[in-house]
């Protein structure tokens, strides 16, 4: 099974964490259920996943009130980094919102990047 890594900014916050809190139990509850789904089935294909180019991938989940929400996410080894999420409002997924998530991705893997090569130094 994968595990869970939410995206955390320099300064600490954990931005996907805070919003997902926000949500009502019952949304939380069936993102949390799909996102399990997903850790236990890596790699999964739609209608749950979709891959959206670049290495991100959304959980796509029927939440309470006939709203949609999303989780975008990448692999990163024996994990999944959940780098966004958000209530679906058009067809297509938000163009700053893709943006976000490729830039939070870039971040985590720089970050990855520069532990190792501390790792590697006497």
């Amino acid at each position: 099974m994968l595990s869970v890594v939410f995206f955390r900014t320099a300064a600490g916050n954990e931005p996907v964490l805070d919003w997902l809190r926000n949500l009502a139990v019952d949304d939380r509850r069936i993102l949390g259920e799909d996102l399990r789904t997903v850790q236990i089935g890596w790699p999964i294909g739609m209608p749950l996943c979709r891959s959206l180019g670049a290495g991100l991938y959304e959980v796509r989940s029927d939440i309470t009130d006939k709203r949609i929400a999303r989780l975008i996410f990448f692999q990163s080894g024996d994990g999944i980094v959940i780098v966004e999420g958000f209530i679906k409002k058009t067809q297509a997924t938000p163009k700053d919102v893709l943006d976000l998530a490729r830039k939070r991705k870039s971040e985590y893997e720089q970050a990855e990047r520069e532990l190792k090569k501390r790792a590697k130094k006497p």
